[in-house]
């Protein structure tokens, strides 16, 4: 009879078909781009003189960054990461009538490069934070 693997054991990551990865790569997208499309739009809410919008807005896409990297790995972090950062950049353009959603002020500059930033973050959170069963345990 043979003994259990050490606890302590690394075992190898679980193999993710290529289909399927490629389906999650595909919904991470599209909620990238709709944390992007909510995010710009409400970035700039206040309530009691406080900038709750960009707070919500931060912890959403971080929320979001976190889940992709914990559901699939860095490939769905970053292809919710580019449809993030698509949605942002189309739009921070001026409108027809000369309308920015992101002005270019501190505001603006905080969620557009906050954002980015969080995804960073997220790409670098140990793996043992994430892992489903506990298996990966802390070095």
């Amino acid at each position: 009879m043979s003994s259990p693997a050490p606890h302590h054991a690394q075992s190898a990551p679980p193999r993710v078909p290529g289909r399927t990865l490629v389906v999650r790569g595909v919904l991470a997208l599209i909620l990238g781009a709709t944390v992007g499309v909510i995010g710009t739009v409400s970035h700039r809410g206040e309530w009691a003189g406080l900038p709750t919008g960009l707070a919500l807005a931060l912890l959403l896409t971080l929320s979001t960054a976190v889940l992709c990297r914990a559901w699939s790995g860095t490939v769905t972090l970053l292809t919710a990461g580019a449809g993030w950062l698509v949605a942002v950049q189309l739009l921070s353009a001026s409108g027809p009538g000369g309308d920015v959603l992101v002005p270019a002020q501190a505001v603006g500059y905080l969620w557009t490069y906050g954002g980015l930033l969080l995804f960073a973050v997220a790409a670098f959170l140990p793996r043992w934070w994430l892992a489903e069963d506990g298996s990966e345990q802390q070095p």
